[in-house]
Formats: structure tokens, C-alpha cells, sequence
């Protein structure tokens, strides 16, 4: 006999009603995306009248979580950026630069004098007085090596050491060569999210693709040149003291010394020692200000270990000048006036509100470690994505209503209690989608349109099931149960395939393929869930209120 205990029913129609209750939100869309919006801006800047009209367009009582829609959807920017990794390997060595001169020094006695010269890029090249001592002073060098900490290069050290005539030439190994080329992308990833994320764009999608190369998809931004402000400048902030001003940017620098031109001066050029006073990677806090004039500035704070190099710095060169220098540009060269210990500052310049403001996003967010070159741009307006979601919708409704005339047609009563099974799995889907916080995209219509056509293939498989037990003559109640229990092991073998075929594209596809695999992979988990259990209840609970002689399917 059909018997489902009653527990059992309260389990399935609760999950069912918990879930549907979840992708309620989604049906409002315009008027929670608004209350959403809301609630970060006064969470994070206050309360205006504007804001808690928006925020109280949606009861706070209510679920709130929507499907966020991708690029394609909602229309918004892409860009493919390759990761100049290179560029690390010079830093890297400069870095190398302050313990090889004191491992040296303290065998002045054998190796002689020493002064770093110029080399390659990625090079560290340090000339000795006495070259007979060559084998010495790359023994004392190698001593600095560092075991690296990767896969790829476990029992390998991150240098290598040589000698040419009387010059020692320091190098990265190339084990450390493709362990930095990692860590660089990984944190320039990282960076980009993190900056991004400042200017609070709606569930952008930032993934690393080969080797050195990240893609970033940002829906609801304005253009590809307003994503390109945003991340492609590396907002690497340094302090140097100045050597002098010059007009001239052809001016012999000396050595050890660079020339950068004033960003505020026109026709205006500084000469300025290369050693760093203190690095942008030592600040903790960056946020836009005003000076003493009313003026919009940059206020900045550094950890402990940057705010004793400031500190002391300051107190040594009172009355000289130092630079604030960003990318190679010097936003300001104030004199130092007295000695500043509390490791925090202003940067002053000729801002507007603005400038500042996207400056202390890019300060707080950290200096990429390399530099960004952009392979791929492209914009999606809000009009191709609206065209999008309306060609999505039609696909949607067309193969809905189709498959709901099949069954009607089919199984008469039965795919009638198919079909209301079939708008519940619809509505799972989406509540599902919800919980979780997916993005939807185009594809990703395709995989709900795919689900709606497998959605049924279940019901078909006990419907004829159920045709066959009634031809050996037994009863109805009997009939459907044998249906169900015969049938499961089909439906099972089925869906298991799809799903493993789903989780391999999620794990291995990206952007669209990923979108694609959640909706097909969430469509077939609530198809089962639905043609085991919810169908099954229906066909129960009206076979209990009818209980009719024979059936038709």
C-alpha cells in the first residue's frame, strides 16, 4: 500500500517551503537590489533620507538574498591582463642588496672594498677590490640563500652565485624564478579583488587563467576605462630623500640616484637617492582628508616597523626635503620640519575630492607587485544585458509551457501532478541559487532551460512504469508503488552521470562553462528531489482522498 509517514510529508513539504521562501526575493528584484544597496552605503557611510527610503522598500524581516546576474546579464566590463612578473625580479634584488653589502663588509679584510654597479635587470652585480678573494666572497654570499618553501622547487636554494673576473653576480635561481612568477600572480590577484571590492561592485569575478594571466569581469561598472583606473595603476607609494631640483629630465642623476618629474610642477624634475626611506607595503590605513587649508589630501599610517624607519628618518634630515613618490611620479617633496614619531602623515597635492578618494582605495589596497598589461578589453552595455535576461526569459517560458502540454497531453491527470512538480523544481532552483549567492549568466539560462526539458524525464520513467504494472492486472495502489520502487534505480543511474559530468565542467571550466555546471548541477540535484518525493506525495495524498478504483496514466 501507499503509505508515506507523516513526518516524513511535513520533511519534504517544509524543505520545500523553506526553499521557495528563500527565492521569494528574486521576484522583486528592482525593489531588493535597492534595499540591498542600501544597507552596505549605511553600514558604511551613514544614514541619509534617500538611503533608508531605499532600505525600507523591503521589509528587513524578509529574506533578502537575490541571484546576482554575471557581466553578460547586467551588462559591465572584461578585461584579460597579463602579469608582468619580470618586474619582480630587479625588486627582489635590490631587497638582496643590504645583506650581501653587510655579509662583505665583515670580510673587508679578505675581499677588499666593495660598491655595487650597474647590471642586467634582475641582477645584482657587486664589484670586490681584490678579485684573488672571488672564491671567498661567493662562498659568503651563497651562505644568504633561503631554502624554498614550493613544490616545484623543494631542496633548491633562491639564489645563485657566480663570479666574473671582479665582479660577483647574485641571480635567482630559476626554481625561485617560477616560485616568485607564482606568488606574483597569486598576489597580484589578490589585489585586484581586494580593489575592486573598495569601490563595491556587484560580485565581480576575478580568476587567474594560465600561468601569468587574470581575467576580470566586473557587472555593473561603467566601462573598460573605468575598470583600467582602477586596477592598472600599481600605486606603488615609496619615500626618498631628495639629491636636488632640476628642469632638465636628460640631468646625469649619479649613481645610485634617479630623476622623477613633479606631478604637480609642471617643467619640474627631482633627483632622488634610490634607497627607499619607507615602502607603501608598510602602511596600514590609507583614507582621503583635508589639509589645514581645506584642501583634499590623503591621510596615512604606518605599521610599527615603517612608522620607526619614518620616525627616524625625520629625526635625522630636519630641514631637508623628502619625496612622496607614487609610480615613479612625485606627488610632493615637503621639507621636514620636526620629528615625526607617530608613523602617520598627510599627502598633500593638487587634488580634488575625487583624486584623493581613489588614491586611498588604491593605497589601502596595496601596490600590485608587478605591472599589468591589458590583452583583451571589452565593455557590455546595460541594454545587451537587458536583451539578454529577455531572450533567457523567452527561451525559458517557451520550453516551460511545451513541456508542460507534453505531459498534460501524455499522462492527463499524472503529468498534471508532473507539472505542478515541475514549477516547484523551478522555484528550488532559484531558491538554491539564492542560498548559495551564484551568479547567473547566459549559460547559465541554458542549464535552468536544460533542467526544465531532464526535469520531466523522472516522472516519464515511473509514468511508464507504472503503465506496465497495471497491464499484469493489479491494483492502482499497488501499481504506482512497484512504479516508483522499479523505476529508482533508472532515475538514479541517470542523474548520477549528468551530475558527475556537471561537477568536472565546474572544475574545470571557467566564467561561462562554471555558470552553466551550477544551474545544471543545482537543476538535476532539486529534479530528483522533486520526482522521488514531492511528485510522489501529490500522486499519495490525492490517491488517499480519492481513493479511485482504477487509474489512467
Amino acid at each position: 500500500m501507499l503509505q508515506i509517514p507523516f513526518w516524513k510529508r511535513l520533511l519534504i513539504w517544509g524543505v520545500v517551503v523553506l526553499v521557495l521562501f528563500m527565492a521569494m526575493p528574486n521576484a522583486f528584484y528592482p525593489r531588493v537590489e535597492r534595499h540591498n544597496d542600501a544597507v552596505k552605503l549605511i553600514e558604511a557611510e551613514g544614514e541619509t533620507p534617500e538611503r533608508l527610503a531605499d532600505m525600507s522598500a523591503w521589509p528587513g524581516w524578509l529574506p533578502s538574498s537575490l541571484v546576482n546576474l554575471g557581466l553578460d546579464l547586467r551588462g559591465g566590463a572584461y578585461l584579460l591582463a597579463e602579469v608582468k612578473v619580470e618586474d619582480v625580479y630587479a625588486d627582489r634584488m635590490d631587497g638582496y642588496w643590504p645583506e650581501v653589502r653587510d655579509a662583505l663588509r665583515a670580510e673587508r679584510e679578505t675581499v677588499g672594498s666593495i660598491r655595487r654597479v650597474d647590471g642586467p635587470a634582475g641582477e645584482l652585480h657587486v664589484k670586490i677590490a681584490n678579485p684573488e678573494a672571488m672564491g671567498r666572497a661567493m662562498e659568503v654570499v651563497s651562505e644568504l640563500s633561503r631554502p624554498i618553501l614550493s613544490l616545484t622547487g623543494t631542496g633548491s636554494n633562491d639564489i645563485d652565485v657566480s663570479g666574473q673576473g671582479d665582479t660577483l653576480v647574485i641571480t635567482l635561481s630559476e626554481a625561485e624564478k617560477l616560485a616568485t612568477d607564482d606568488r606574483t600572480v597569486r598576489q597580484s590577484l589578490e589585489i585586484v579583488r581586494r580593489r575592486v571590492d573598495e569601490v563595491g561592485t556587484r560580485e565581480p569575478s576575478i580568476q587567474r587563467q594560465g600561468e601569468d594571466r587574470i581575467v576580470i569581469s566586473v557587472p555593473g561598472i561603467g566601462s573598460a576605462d573605468e575598470l583600467k583606473e582602477l586596477i592598472g595603476t600599481t600605486a606603488k607609494l615609496t619615500f626618498h630623500g631628495v639629491v636636488s631640483r632640476t628642469a632638465d629630465p636628460d640631468t646625469a642623476p649619479g649613481a645610485r640616484n634617479f630623476v622623477a618629474p613633479s606631478m604637480d610642477e609642471e617643467g619640474v624634475y627631482y633627483i632622488l637617492s634610490q634607497d627607499t626611506v619607507v615602502s607603501g607595503e608598510e602602511l596600514t590605513d590609507a583614507q582621503p582628508s583635508f589639509d589645514q587649508n581645506g584642501r583634499p589630501a590623503v591621510s596615512f599610517r604606518f605599521n610599527p616597523t615603517g612608522a620607526r624607519k619614518f620616525g627616524d628618518y625625520t629625526a635625522e634630515n630636519i630641514g631637508a626635503p623628502f619625496a612622496i613618490v607614487l609610480d615613479n611620479e612625485v606627488i610632493s617633496a615637503p621639507v621636514i620640519q620636526d620629528h615625526i614619531p607617530g608613523g602617520s602623515g598627510i599627502i598633500t597635492g593638487s587634488f580634488t575630492v575625487e583624486d584623493s578618494t581613489q588614491l586611498a582605495v588604491l593605497l589601502r589596497a596595496g601596490a600590485l607587485p608587478a605591472e599589468l598589461t591589458f590583452l583583451q578589453e571589452r565593455t557590455i552595455g546595460p541594454e545587451l544585458g537587458q536583451d539578454s535576461i529577455d531572450a533567457g526569459k523567452i527561451a525559458t517560458i517557451v520550453a516551460f509551457v511545451a513541456v508542460l502540454v507534453f505531459m498534460w497531453l501524455s499522462y492527463g491527470l499524472f503529468g498534471i501532478f508532473a507539472n505542478i512538480a515541475l514549477v516547484i523544481n523551478v522555484g528550488l532552483i532559484f531558491g538554491l541559487l539564492s542560498i548559495i549567492g551564484a551568479t547567473l549568466t547566459l549559460p547559465g539560462i541554458a542549464g535552468i532551460v536544460l533542467t526544465v526539458g531532464m526535469a520531466v524525464d523522472a516522472n516519464v520513467l515511473v509514468f511508464e512504469r507504472i503503465r506496465e504494472e497495471l497491464k499484469t492486472a493489479r491494483g492502482p495502489s499497488r501499481a504506482i508503488e512497484l512504479g516508483y520502487e522499479k523505476a529508482l534505480s533508472a532515475i538514479l543511474d541517470a542523474n548520477v552521470t549528468t551530475f558527475i559530468t556537471a561537477v568536472i565542467l565546474f572544475a574545470l571550466g571557467s566564467g561561462p562553462v562554471r555558470g552553466f555546471a551550477i544551474t545544471l548541477g543545482l537543476g538535476i540535484l532539486t529534479s530528483v528531489f522533486t520526482a522521488i518525493y514531492v511528485t510522489r506525495l501529490i500522486i499519495v495524498m490525492w490517491f488517499e482522498r480519492r481513493r479511485p478504483k482504477t487509474i489512467e496514466v
